[in-house]
């Protein structure tokens, strides 16, 4: 597809990136040099320098040949106009990130009336992601599949887990539950193992089953498998309301500590049930006093990365509390993973990843049949949902006998609301939907995982 990206800030590169892997024809937009620069030098796509609300710039750019224009700067009021010349001009379909709290009680109104495609609010999906690890708080990342049916749950062999030293093809047999181990990370190794492989002390491994049995099995293994109880946020900004709108109405007691006074005022008003208080959530004393070390949850949301690395680093010296950290900067991925400071949630990454999807189901309008993606340990893996409309090369021959390309595992197939972790004999059929797993990129049709 030909796609424009206006804004080429921290969520407008790692679109970009993504799409542009994903074999897409993509146009930057940005009004300054250095940043056009940066994304056009990392990634094959044009750059046209300029407003991109402007209608000269967007007919520079090709508004006319697009099919779609995703406006991601950092003003919603200029993301909005965006949209609203490319339609006037290119007809094209648009998608605008807007972030004010006060535009989220209206988005059904300005989607209607400015015919956006989409509209995409980054603290509100970090936040989404948040509440759904603190929902499964023994795992790391929670991804879902099939309208939740299926999940894919991440999390970290720690010692004495009944799983070390065991092959994959023994967890069945000893744990009796029907899971597949799909991904491990073991050091800077990413791996689709086979039934051969061996899991070690330490492996983060990715594992798919019905939510059903995905309970089950960290049940077995002697893991928590119950939401928490209460949260501490530090940080009340965007993100800490949205979430803490999410908590509240699932029943999970939040306390906010937040430094700015009248912030605080704001979200005494905004969220009468939770606890705000008014103290520097950086200050050791303060979060002891308001009862870190026996806080089931803690989560970091302080404008600065830096600081939540370090307020996660202080929770886990001092309680059992499930870690979920804010990062906004990707150069400190690898320093953190050594940390082990429990759950990331990058927001760009979150952002890019919702639309991406929607490009995706895009993209089915053509030919293409996938439904969901999902990045998986960064960009070194991902998982993507098929949607099997038609016959194909892929259909009607058992697994072990279909002659598959290099690092990819069916991971599972839902048919008619029944989700099954496929064998050998399994086959695929018109009308499933299936879930693949593999370190490969730019996977567009079921057929595409054929040699």
């Amino acid at each position: 597809m030909q796609i424009i990206v206006v804004g080429c800030g921290n969520v407008g590169s790692t679109l970009t990136e993504q799409l542009s892997k994903e074999g897409h024809n993509i146009t930057v937009i940005d009004s300054k040099t250095d940043r056009l620069k940066r994304v056009t030098d990392s990634s094959d796509v044009m750059g046209v320098l300029g407003n991109g609300a402007t209608y000269s710039v967007q007919m520079e750019a090709g508004i006319e040949e697009a099919d779609l224009l995703i406006a991601v700067t950092d003003s919603d009021e200029l993301n909005l106009l965006c949209c609203l010349i490319a339609k006037k001009a290119g007809n094209c379909h648009t998608i605008a990130r807007v972030r004010n709290p006060v535009y989220s009680l209206e988005v059904d109104f300005i989607k209607e009336e400015l015919g956006l495609s989409m509209v995409i609010n980054p603290e509100a999906a970090a936040a989404t992601a948040i509440a759904r690890l603190l929902k499964f708080p023994s795992a790391i990342e929670v991804e879902t599949f099939a309208r939740g049916r299926v999940e894919l749950s991440k999390f970290r062999l720690e010692a004495g887990n009944i799983l070390t030293g065991l092959s994959l093809k023994d967890i069945s047999s000893r744990l009796h539950c029907d899971v597949l181990v799909c991904t491990v990370e073991r050091g800077e190794e990413v791996m689709i193992p086979d039934g051969n492989f061996v899991l070690r002390e330490k492996d983060m491994i990715s594992v798919v089953a019905s939510s059903r049995n995905i309970v089950q099995f960290f049940k077995k293994m002697g893991m928590a498998t119950g939401r928490v109880k209460d949260a501490m946020i530090v940080g009340g900004g965007s993100t800490a309301y949205y979430l803490s709108k999410q908590l509240l109405a699932m029943g999970i007691h939040i306390k906010i500590v937040e430094r700015d006074r009248e912030r605080c005022e704001e979200l005494c008003e905004l969220l009468p049930q939770a606890a705000v208080v008014h103290g520097d959530g950086t200050d050791r004393s303060v979060l002891l006093e308001e009862g870190i070390e026996k806080a089931q949850a803690f989560v970091s949301l302080t404008n600065v990365d830096e600081e939540n690395i370090m307020l996660s680093l202080f929770a886990k010296s001092v309680s059992r509390a499930k870690l979920v950290t804010r990062v906004h900067r990707i150069s400190y991925d690898e320093m953190i993973g050594s940390l082990d400071i429990g759950s990331i949630v990058y927001p760009r990454y979150t952002t890019a990843e919702n639309i991406v999807r929607y490009v995706c189901a895009m993209s089915n309008t053509v030919g293409s049949n996938v439904e969901t993606l999902y990045k998986l340990i960064g960009d070194k893996a991902e998982a993507l949902e098929f949607w099997i409309r038609e016959k194909s090369p892929a259909v009607g021959i058992p697994l072990q006998k279909m002659n598959l390309k290099p690092n990819i595992l069916l991971a599972c197939i839902n048919r008619r609301n029944s989700v099954i972790i496929p064998g050998g004999q399994d086959m695929i059929q018109v009308g499933d939907t299936v879930v693949v797993v593999t370190t490969n990129t730019g996977l567009h049709d079921i057929r595409d995982i054929l040699r």
